[in-house]
C-alpha cells in the first residue's frame, strides 16, 4: 500500500526536530537579552539568505517537470519577493538603511542554509526537495512567530517592524497542502524519495548554524 505523505511529512520532522535549546538566539530575543545589533545582524544576513533563495525556486521550478511542483517553486519564489520587500521596513528598525543590506559581509555560518539551496536547485530530486522544504519550514515559522512577538514586547519594534517575522509565522495550510500533493503524487507513482529525509536533515542543520552563528555574536 501507498504511504500517505501526511504520515511521511509528520515521521520525517518528528525524527530531525532540534532538541529545546539546541538554537541558541531565539530564547536570547524571547527574553530580550539580544541586544539590538544582533537582530540588525539578523537582517542583514536575510537579505542574502532571500535573494539566494529566490533565485534557487526559480531555477528548481525550471527543473521541475511536475506542474504541481513547478507551481509549488514558483509560490515560494513569489513569496521570497515578498519577504525581501518586509525585511526593508526590520532593518529601518534596526537602524540600517536598506539600501546597503546588499553591502554587508555574509557571515559563512549564516549563509551554509541558502548555499545548500542552491545545491538542491542544482542536483537535488525536486519531489524530494519539495518534502525536505515542508519538514524545514514548520521550525523556521515557529522561530519568526517567537521573534514577532518578542521584538513587540521587548524592543518595542511595531507591526510593520515584524512585518517579515510575521509573514513567515502566519501559517499557510494551503502551501503545506500543495507540497503534500506534489510528494503523495510521486509516492503514488512509485518514486524513491529517500533522498528527502537527507536534504531535509541538511537543511535543518544548516538553519540551526544560522541561528547559532548570530547568538555568538550576542556576547
Amino acid at each position: 500500500m501507498t504511504r500517505s505523505a501526511r504520515d511521511l511529512l509528520a515521521t520525517i520532522r518528528r525524527e530531525l526536530t532540534h532538541e529545546e535549546g539546541a538554537n541558541r538566539l531565539v530564547p536570547l530575543v524571547a527574553t530580550g537579552r539580544a541586544p539590538l545589533s544582533v537582530v540588525a545582524a539578523l537582517a542583514a544576513e536575510q537579505h542574502h539568505v532571500i535573494s539566494s533563495d529566490w533565485s534557487s525556486f526559480l531555477a528548481l521550478a525550471a527543473r521541475a517537470t511536475d506542474p504541481r511542483a513547478r507551481e509549488y517553486f514558483t509560490g515560494l519564489a513569489q513569496g521570497e519577493g515578498v519577504a525581501l520587500a518586509r525585511l526593508a521596513d526590520l532593518a529601518v528598525a534596526c537602524g540600517l538603511v536598506p539600501a546597503t543590506l546588499s553591502e554587508h559581509e555574509p557571515t559563512p555560518g549564516c549563509q551554509g542554509y541558502p548555499s545548500y539551496l542552491a545545491w538542491l536547485a542544482l542536483n537535488g530530486e525536486p519531489h524530494a526537495v519539495v518534502l525536505a522544504l515542508a519538514v524545514n519550514f514548520a521550525a523556521w515559522g515557529a522561530y519568526c512567530a517567537t521573534l514577532g512577538k518578542a521584538l513587540r514586547e521587548h524592543y518595542g519594534f511595531d507591526d510593520r517592524a515584524c512585518g517579515f517575522f510575521d509573514f513567515f509565522a502566519t501559517p499557510a495550510p494551503e502551501m503545506e497542502d500543495q507540497a503534500l500533493a506534489v510528494v503523495q503524487s510521486a509516492l503514488d507513482a512509485g518514486q524513491d524519495l529517500t533522498l528527502a529525509r537527507r536534504y531535509a536533515r541538511m537543511l535543518q542543520d544548516y538553519e540551526l548554524m544560522f541561528w547559532n552563528t548570530l547568538a555568538d555574536q550576542a556576547g
